[in-house]
């Protein structure tokens, strides 16, 4: 029988190598998960730490029967791992958030314990993705670790590190057939698999038995089987599968169970088991505040509980392979999910970050493959900020390829950058498609969403469509009673998120539409509206603390809880004697009193806004009731000045795009400049922090960018992707076609060309 042990607990921890096995006075004690970026990583600055770390473990040999295999499972290291016993390599793993597995027989079963060191590496490598994004890359042993042990004959455990089965369901009528794989290692002639299909209640479905081969497959019937409806009722049965031999269970595993299929309509959207089903949802990523991602069990869970307290119903797990337990958790909650690779910003040349890019998806499909919740498989996000390299076309085709051949059940599905032209060759590689568009933030106008989403599915009515990005950032300490973009207010971020739930509630064929982001997240090159070392696009802060108004906003056209939200509470000092009070509520009524007296009821929907409330001298109770006698109540102040603290500090990257404008007499339309690269000037093969570390080098780029796109483009925003060259980073200045961005960056490089570094 299988005996799997967590060895979580108990690590010596150094950053760097270790270099003398006998010296551990440097190592502090840590237990898993642990990430050594937990602090710098969020910090701002763009200087967390990237380079190696040393974990070391005393195993000691396990008590299991003699003849046993023994597994060290690691469930995510990120990026590089080397696994050492007694110093001797066993196992290097290239990649950051998938299972990797080694076999450690051998190393252990003549000694009573070995010492196992893991060196992480979490620095830049030319052939492991991601290579560049805006998020943190924490490193670090920062899921769990365990030990398997298993007898010679057992479900497989090398496949990638797969589960060793999988299982389809086909839904007949009201019965469904459950077509079920397993792989198993040894099997004797006498062997046999039990497949075992049980309720939620424990109780016996069906089952069956089959002689055991290197590979078994068989079906099972499931008569009125329960569908997974998703967030309204994800029903789940469980499938357990076991090796036995004479009347022994050699080996044991299993999963959870959802029956259910789907398709995507171009005009209707998201189908599941045959009705529709607007998918709309958020984004997210694995890190919280003071933990970066070295989250447990409750985190996961507690993320999912938030989710599903706006009523979302998918979740696009972003940017890389998550955690088994978010999977299963969604599973459970009933969340539809998109899951990805790491294959994003830019394409790295080097054929071997190819090869990455498809072990990562291989890992993925096959680790992943039995979760119901999963439906799509993700192959890029916003893979031409780098440019349209050469080669990238092929190589996107070649991991759709692969999707499909690994599980021809499930759609595929890339996010686009906005700059990418409607009528790229990209968006007819996957089943589906999406777009991550920010009109109303980095540039345009709010209208510009509707204006753009519209004019794609009338050029292209049998495309699927999807808004896979969209948001502002909204931090809780500004405000203003008149918000407008890029005021970093929480009322601007709740502005936005009105409009955009309104308009996407009125498009049903946009497939699936996810906020960037549900939490504010780690990213440590940003120095975004004063708070340093983080993205705040979040419907939450980062500590799972504070509900932002924009939360409500969704909570109000997605959830059937009942609610009423009053908004605006942390704008709490007011300096006029009447304001205007908004509520969110999914109620048909809502009644607002001010200090005990009534002052109207509205009828209507989402957003209630009760003009010209007077405010007394000093505390004023707000409180706002719905028709099903949920209520909310705000204490407003008023004061007789205003509060300068609501109003965001001027920001230094404004002040230093002004300082010298190179392009004021500019002439777009002039013939592009012959590029020449005199490497003792600046030029556009320089990399984003070495230009910004030149104040006039730094003002050329603002200003270009600014010239051509009509956007202002803060340092910042760039510094996100600091270790790339400007040449790399042309896509993400938001120039329209590949001329203007050639233009661009001629005259860009021309000027940069005069500075001496």
């Amino acid at each position: 029988m299988r005996i799997i042990k967590n060895i979580s607990s108990g690590w010596l921890f150094k950053k760097g190598e270790w270099q003398n096995e006998k010296d551990f006075k440097d190592f502090t004690m840590v237990d898993l998960p642990h990430t050594w970026n937990a602090y710098d990583g969020q910090d701002g600055g763009a200087d967390y730490y990237r380079g190696k770390g040393t974990y070391i473990y005393k195993l000691f040999r396990p008590d299991a029967p003699e003849g046993y295999l023994h597994y060290l499972e690691f469930k995510g290291a990120n990026a590089i791992a080397q696994v050492f016993l007694d110093g001797k390599k066993v196992c290097e793993h290239r990649g950051g958030y998938s299972t990797f597995r080694v076999n450690v027989t051998e190393e252990i079963k003549d000694k009573p314990f070995v010492m196992v060191s893991v060196v992480v590496d979490n620095a830049d490598h030319s052939d492991v993705y991601p290579q560049m994004a805006d998020f943190t890359f924490y490193g670090g042993l920062y899921r769990e670790v365990e030990l398997i042990s298993v007898p010679q004959t057992h479900l497989d455990l090398e496949y990638f590190s797969g589960p060793g089965f999988q299982y389809t369901s086909r839904v007949s009528g009201a019965d469904a057939y459950l077509d079920a794989t397993a792989w198993i290692k040894n099997p004797h002639e006498e062997d046999m698999v039990r497949f075992c299909l049980s309720n939620d209640s424990g109780e016996i479905v069906c089952e069956k038995y089959e002689k055991a081969e290197e590979t078994v497959k068989t079906s099972l019937f499931v008569e009125n089987a329960h569908l997974w409806q998703g967030v309204k009722d994800p029903y789940l049965y469980n499938l357990e599968i076991s090796v036995i031999r004479n009347n022994e269970t050699m080996d044991i595993s299993g999963c959870d169970v959802g029956i259910r299929y789907f398709s995507v309509d171009p005009e209707k959207g998201f189908f599941l088991n045959g009705c529709p089903m607007p998918l709309r949802g958020v984004s997210r990523h694995q890190d919280k505040l003071m933990l970066g991602n070295a989250l447990d069990e409750e985190d996961h869970y507690i993320d999912c509980e938030l989710i599903s307290e706006i009523g979302a119903n998918t979740i696009r797990l972003a940017h890389y392979q998550h955690s088994q337990t978010f999977y299963t958790a969604c599973d459970e909650y009933g969340f539809v999910v998109w899951a990805e690779i790491p294959f994003i910003s830019v394409m790295n040349m080097d054929k071997a970050a190819h090869e990455n890019a498809m072990l990562q998806m291989k890992e993925l499909i096959i680790q992943n493959f039995n979760h119901p919740s999963i439906c799509f498989w993700g192959i890029s996000n916003e893979i031409t900020i780098g440019g349209e390299r050469e080669g990238l076309v092929e190589n996107l085709k070649e991991l759709n390829s692969l999707a499909k051949k690994l599980d021809p059940t499930r759609l595929t599905t890339m996010a686009q950058v906005s700059m990418l032209p409607m009528d790229s060759v990209q968006n007819d590689i996957t089943d589906v498609v999406s777009y991550n568009h920010y009109f109303g933030w980095y540039g345009g106008n709010l209208e510009d969403n509707e204006k753009w989403v519209d004019a794609f599915h009338q050029k292209y009515p049998n495309r699927c469509l999807g808004l896979s990005e969209y948001g502002a950032e909204g931090i809780i300490s500004w405000h203003s009673d008149d918000p407008k973009c890029k005021d970093y207010s929480e009322e601007y971020q709740a502005k936005y998120h009105e409009y955009m739930a309104d308009m996407i509630s009125k498009r049903p064929y946009l497939w699936a539409t996810h906020v960037w982001n549900m939490f504010d997240f780690g990213c440590d090159a940003r120095d975004e509206g004063g708070v340093k070392g983080r993205n705040n696009k979040g419907l939450m802060t980062i500590d799972r603390e504070i509900r932002k108004d924009a939360f409500y906003v969704y909570k109000a056209y997605w959830s059937d809880d009942p609610f009423v939200h009053i908004a605006g509470r942390r704008y709490s000092q007011r300096p006029y004697g009447k304001m205007d009070v908004k509520v969110y509520s999914n109620q048909s009524e809502v009644t607002l009193f001010a200090n005990g007296k009534e002052i109207g009821t509205q009828s209507g929907s989402k957003i209630f806004i009760f003009k010209d409330v007077p405010l007394e001298d000093g505390n004023n109770t707000i409180k706002a009731i719905g028709s099903s006698g949920t209520s909310d109540t705000v204490i407003f102040t008023r004061v007789k000045e205003p509060v300068p603290g609501y109003i965001m500090p001027e920001d230094p990257d404004d002040k230093q795009d002004g300082v010298k404008n190179w392009f004021d007499d500019l002439d777009v339309n002039a013939p592009i400049p012959e590029l020449t690269f005199d490497d003792s000037f600046f030029s556009i093969n320089d990399k984003i922090k070495d230009i910004f570390e030149n104040e006039d080098a730094g003002c050329v780029v603002l200003s270009a960018i600014s010239k051509f796109t009509g956007k202002k483009m803060k340092k910042s925003m760039l510094m996100v992707m600091a270790n790339a060259s400007l040449k790399d980073i042309a896509g993400v200045a938001g120039a329209s076609n590949k001329e203007e961005v050639d233009r661009m960056l001629g005259i860009m490089n021309s000027e940069l060309q005069k500075i001496k570094k």
